[in-house]
């Protein structure tokens, strides 16, 4: 399996979950997340895949291509409060994206992947950004791993949110997206408390969060 076939079948199985009855009769109520309405995550949960194919069908550009842990440094948004400019957009943007309701996001968001899974095997490991991020890009395939981050951590947050059970994802998804997190923790957390936290249940600390 490669990370592009993991990203299709992650995004299917938060496919269902965002189609589910009870995420359906949540709509308009308020999500796990402060500040974040139902309808406004599942929104976020499918911008992970919506702006992919113009992503890697728009020209190549001229900025600095980094790491995924170099854009995590720079983009910092692992330290900004709820509140912040950041945030607020994009909580907004997952509202606007549900705006129309949830069979029309849903059937959206499937029409892309059903292009992704055209699009993506032939696709070089090329450059892609994201306007908002900054001035950089990221090759596609560390994009789409954090983008595999994006649908299992937010999957968790929709299940929880409707009082669904949280869905399985394959167990190389979940090695590909808890490696990216304990990365993450490393850059907010000493490395000896994310080790105890792993290890020592007598000495682990309170918080090893990644953001």
């Amino acid at each position: 399996m490669t990370i592009r076939d993991d990203f299709l079948t992650t995004a299917r199985i938060a496919l269902d979950l965002m189609r589910h009855r009870q995420v359906t009769e949540s709509w308009d109520k308020p999500s796990a997340l402060p500040e974040f309405g139902v309808s406004g995550l599942v929104g976020h949960i499918a911008y992970q895949a919506l702006p992919v194919p113009k992503m890697i069908s728009t020209p190549l550009g001229d900025e600095p291509v980094v790491t995924l842990m170099e854009h995590y440094a720079r983009a910092n948004w692992t330290e900004l409060d709820v509140n912040d400019e950041f945030h607020t957009r994009i909580r907004a943007g997952g509202e606007k994206l549900a705006a129309d309701g949830q069979k029309a996001l849903c059937d959206q968001f499937e029409q892309t992947l059903d292009e992704l899974e055209k699009m993506l095997p032939q696709q070089e490991n090329r450059p892609v950004r994201m306007p908002h991020w900054g001035p950089w890009a990221v090759s596609l395939d560390e994009y789409l791993v954090s983008r595999l981050m994006e649908f299992v951590v937010h999957s968790d947050d929709l299940a929880c949110s409707v009082g669904l059970d949280t869905p399985e994802f394959p167990r190389h998804v979940n090695e590909t997206v808890i490696d990216l997190l304990t990365r993450m923790a490393l850059n907010r957390h000493k490395a000896i408390d994310v080790v105890r936290a792993l290890s020592r249940k007598e000495r682990a600390p309170q918080d090893i969060t990644a953001f």
